[in-house]
Parts: C-alpha cells; sequence; structure tokens
C-alpha cells in the first residue's frame, strides 16, 4: 500500500509499462494539456492500454489526480448519446452535448473523462467537436482512442494535445512485452464498457415497441431517421436522458407521455397512457416546448402554488423572469405580473395576491398579481393600516436591507417569509417579532419550502421548513426548536427545489436533484416514488389536492400518484 493509502496498480499489458507511465504523468501534470489521443494502428493494443487505465483509475480509493471519473464506449454511439451516458456517470442532467458542456464549465472541480474507440462511432465528426470542446475547460482532462490515419485522428492533434502512437517503439518495454507474451498467449483485446445488446427489430411508429426495445438502439435509429414518427421521435431525444436509464415499459412509456408534444399524432396520448398504466404516476396533464393549445408556458425556473385569491393558481417564472399566473387545473395562463425579474432564482406567494420574486443577484421584488384582496368601498375608509402581509414584506425589506450575504433561496410560509443564503444560513423573518436563523448546509441554500403542521385538534400549527443546499443535503427545521441533526436525504448532487405539503395520504416532500431525479416521499410511512423527466427539474410545487407539478426547460408537468 503506499503512502497516498490508495490501492495498488497492476502492472499494463503487452510491455506497455512506457506508455502507462506517460499517460500517469499527464494526468499529474498541471501544465499539460487537457487532450490526451491515444493511436494507432488496428490491433497495436489502444483498448487494452486504456482499459487497464479506466479500471484502476474508476476503482475506489483512487488517489485524485489518477482519478477517471466518467467514460463511454464510443462504437456505435453518437454525441448526444455520449453525453447522456457521461451524465449519468457525473450526476448530471444532460439533454444534450450542449447542456453537459454548460454543467461542466460551472463545475470547477477537476474532471477526467475517457473515451475509447472514437473512429467506431455512428457520429465521429459531432464527436470530436464535443471532446475538443470538453478538452478546452482547464479543469477537464480528456483521454480519447481513435485509430491512426483518420480523419478524426487529424482533427484532434490538429491542436495542443498530448499524443500517443502506439505503433511507435518508444512506448513498449520488449523485454517486458516478451515475458508478458510467454505467461499470456493473445486473446482478444478487452472492451472498457457495456456489452451491445443483441439487435432485435422495433417499428419507430409503435410506442408499445420502442418503449420494450434496447433503448440505445431506438435512440441511435430515431437520429439516424428524418421522420417525425408521428412525434414520438421528437417525444424520445427530448427525454431520452431519461429513457435509456434501466426501468420497466411502463415507466418508459410514462416518461415518453410526458415528453410528448401536441403537434403529434393525437392517437398516441391514448396509446402511451394504457402502456404507463402499471406506472408509479398518472399524468394529469403535461405542456412541452412547442405546444400551442394551449400554448406552452416556457422554461420554468421557479413554481409556487397560489392560495388566498390565487388559490387553484401556479405562479411560474421562466428563464427571462416573467411571471405568469396559470390555472394548475390546465396550465393556460390566466395572467402575468407587470415586471420582470432577469435572472429569477425563486418565487414566493404571499397569500393575499402578492407576488415576491427572488432574482440572480439576491434582490426581491415584490408585485401584486390581484386586486380582489384590497378593501374597497366603505371597507377602504374604515382601514385602519397596513395588513398584516404588508407588515410582513415591510419587515423582510428592512432585514433584506442589513444582510451582507447573497440570497439564494426564497419561499412564502404563512406569516413568514424564509430566505437562504450563499453561506448556507436559513432566515425566518415575521412581522413584530426577531427574525430566527440556522446554519444548515455547507455552501449556497439552493431551495427552501414550507408548510404549517396541525399540532393540536384545536388547529393548532407550527410552521416545518425543508431545505435543500448545493452541498446535496436536504434538512428539516421548525424554527421554534434546534434542526434535526441528520439530514431528511442526502446525495452526491446539489438540490435545485423542495416542494412540501400536508396531503390526504400524510406529509409529502418532493426533491428535485440536479442530476435530474425528483423524488416524492411520504413522510408518514417513507414510501418513495421517482420521476425522471430526461432534463433537469428546476421547480417543484403541490397542488391543492397534493399533485405535484414539476417544471424544467423543456415541460411542465402534472402527475398524481398512483
Amino acid at each position: 500500500m503506499t503512502a497516498d493509502a490508495s490501492p495498488p496498480w497492476s502492472r499494463p499489458a503487452d510491455g506497455r509499462e512506457p506508455a502507462a507511465a506517460a499517460l500517469l504523468s499527464w494526468l499529474g501534470d498541471p501544465h499539460a494539456p487537457g487532450l490526451a489521443v491515444i493511436t494507432g494502428a488496428e490491433g497495436s493494443g489502444k483498448s487494452r492500454l486504456l482499459a487497464w487505465l479506466i479500471g484502476h483509475g474508476t476503482r475506489p480509493g483512487t488517489v485524485g489526480e489518477r482519478r477517471v471519473h466518467g467514460f463511454v464506449p464510443l462504437p456505435g454511439q453518437t454525441a448526444t448519446t455520449a453525453a447522456w451516458m457521461l451524465g449519468e456517470q457525473l450526476s448530471i442532467a444532460a439533454r444534450s452535448p450542449g447542456d453537459l458542456l454548460a454543467a461542466l464549465a460551472a463545475d470547477p472541480r477537476r474532471t477526467v473523462i475517457a473515451l475509447p474507440e472514437l473512429h467506431s462511432a455512428e457520429q465521429p465528426g459531432p464527436l470530436v467537436e464535443l471532446v475538443l470542446s470538453l478538452a478546452s475547460l482547464e479543469h477537464l482532462r480528456v483521454l480519447v482512442e481513435v485509430r491512426s490515419g483518420t480523419e478524426w485522428e487529424r482533427a484532434l492533434t490538429a491542436g495542443p494535445c498530448a499524443r500517443m502512437d502506439l505503433d511507435e517503439p518508444r512506448w513498449t518495454d520488449e523485454a517486458r512485452r516478451a515475458s508478458w507474451a510467454a505467461a499470456h498467449p493473445a486473446g482478444p483485446e478487452p472492451v472498457a464498457g457495456r456489452d451491445p445488446e443483441p439487435e432485435e427489430p422495433f417499428d419507430l411508429e409503435d410506442p408499445a415497441s420502442v418503449c420494450t426495445a434496447d433503448p440505445w438502439s431506438v435512440t441511435t435509429a430515431y437520429e439516424r431517421s428524418e421522420e417525425s414518427h408521428g412525434g414520438l421521435r421528437a417525444a424520445w431525444l427530448r427525454a431520452g436522458a431519461s429513457l435509456t436509464r434501466e426501468q420497466p415499459a411502463a415507466e418508459r412509456a410514462l416518461v415518453l407521455l410526458a415528453a410528448l408534444g401536441d403537434a403529434g399524432d393525437p392517437r398516441l396520448p391514448a396509446v402511451l397512457g394504457a402502456l404507463a398504466r402499471d406506472a408509479s404516476w398518472t399524468l394529469v396533464w403535461h405542456r412541452v416546448r412547442g405546444d400551442v393549445n394551449p400554448p406552452w408556458p416556457g422554461p420554468v425556473r421557479s413554481l409556487a402554488a397560489g392560495t388566498g385569491p390565487l388559490a387553484g393558481q401556479l405562479v411560474a417564472a421562466d428563464h427571462q423572469g416573467t411571471v405568469r399566473v396559470l390555472d394548475s387545473e390546465s396550465a393556460r395562463s390566466t395572467g402575468r405580473l407587470p415586471h420582470s425579474a432577469p435572472g429569477v432564482r425563486a418565487t414566493a406567494e404571499h397569500g393575499d395576491g402578492t407576488v415576491s420574486v427572488l432574482d440572480e443577484h439576491g434582490l426581491l421584488h415584490t408585485q401584486r398579481a390581484t386586486e380582489s384582496s384590497r378593501p374597497k368601498g366603505l371597507a377602504a375608509l374604515l382601514d385602519d393600516g397596513p395588513s398584516e402581509q404588508s407588515r410582513l414584506l415591510d419587515a423582510v425589506r428592512e432585514y433584506t436591507r442589513r444582510q451582507q450575504e447573497t440570497f439564494t433561496a426564497l419561499t412564502g410560509a404563512g406569516d413568514r417569509v424564509v430566505l437562504g443564503d450563499a453561506a448556507g444560513t436559513v432566515h425566518v423573518v415575521a412581522a413584530g417579532a426577531e427574525p430566527r436563523t440556522r446554519a444548515l448546509h455547507r455552501g449556497p441554500v439552493t431551495a427552501v419550502a414550507g408548510t404549517a403542521l396541525p399540532v393540536s385538534a384545536a388547529g393548532d400549527t407550527v410552521v416545518l421548513l425543508y431545505t435543500g443546499g448545493a452541498d446535496g443535503t436536504v434538512r428539516a427545521w421548525a424554527p421554534h426548536t434546534d434542526p434535526m441533526p441528520e439530514p431528511v436525504a442526502a446525495r452526491g448532487c446539489a438540490v435545485n427545489a423542495v416542494a412540501v405539503a400536508t396531503t390526504g395520504a400524510g406529509l409529502a416532500l418532493a426533491i428535485a436533484w440536479a442530476d435530474g431525479l425528483v423524488e416524492h416521499r411520504l413522510l408518514d410511512d417513507d414510501r418513495l416514488r421517482t420521476f425522471h423527466p430526461g432534463s433537469q427539474a428546476n421547480a417543484l410545487a403541490f397542488t391543492a389536492d397534493g399533485d405535484l407539478v414539476v417544471g424544467t426547460d423543456e415541460a411542465l408537468v402534472r402527475m398524481r400518484g398512483r
């Protein structure tokens, strides 16, 4: 065992110690190019050498500078499917190569990616573009294998890179090669990755056929095709990062249905609904990019369920900061706030027709979405001062002006407003009371949600908060007491959104994780449902009757648990 306690590495096959030492040196040299290209003729041992590096580099306990974080065998793959595979391994919800690049660019951690056999890919050209884009990120190292003499090798090695041609004698120790050959009779080179699924016929026009076939083969076939296949092709490619997961056909049909646009064959929703009858969710409605009846409301970055004058409605903010009010029964727009807040992070609905929006700079923007709660006529003349909600919002404005940390999360919780900041602290503000704060997370708070929890037959309630952080934890806190010592949930990726509600089935918590997983937990009996929309879920909300609404950049979906 070495001093760093990492597991020992075996010697590479075929006398490739010089090549292996060079690869490890490249991984450990902070000044080396971000791209390394292993090339050589067919049968030169490229795959065997790369399999040795991946096999050791992906073991638990491998020292950091030798760690391989993601690898995709490229035979038969496209740039899209490679991005899906890497996204799953790196806990990124990547619907496209662009999504993968954007997520990796925003994460400064060192990441090493290995890509065997690019020359055998379904789309080598777009994959070369993806490799070069990945390698241009300073904190990424990309190791790619490609056969020498191909146009793909020339494209990859045209710029700065570390090139290793295994046909050159310097990469082989001939004495060790002879010793290895004597001890190991010749055999086929190993393939570092999944075994290909046997080819079976399937019909791209038939939902039942594509939901039961090998999903990677279906993806490749849809990418090759130029036909719409009744809308199935667009839906599949929209949600494919979820559809290619191992799962029952009913769950795959549910995801495909949730991604299906209204321009498709009108018979498909009923067919997919029947195929999904054994799934864990029933789809109540869905609106996807391009829908016209009713119109898709746009990318959803934040959601809040309406109460008071906004009961039965959803408050949804998009990527440009436009805040719309939607009918929760149909997702039809019923109004829009007059002023946008670009870079919106969160919205809060305050129960009196007012809505607050938190922008990317941590600033609050409060507007009135409805006038119905304002006193009129004689009531206005007799009004003896500002309402409770007005006093609350005044207290919030005053409190936020005094704080040094940038606010990153927001929700309304009855007569209180809850804020999270970039340092991991949660702030609970109420009118006429001292704010309560707790440091709950390491790093920024990314989501907060609250509900009034009944505690007595007389109708007394306490506020129960759930908070999510960039540290990959969800924590529970009732502000009148200490937070729970252990997180409610913890995973190796950030939390995007949380929602909580008291439903007919008990207390329900929903969590959207940055890798695309949505969890629905019934906390009274530990029941768990999951949903993978195929892209990152940005926002969650519960309707008054306990349905879960999920918002992404591509769709808005309302679901009911079975």
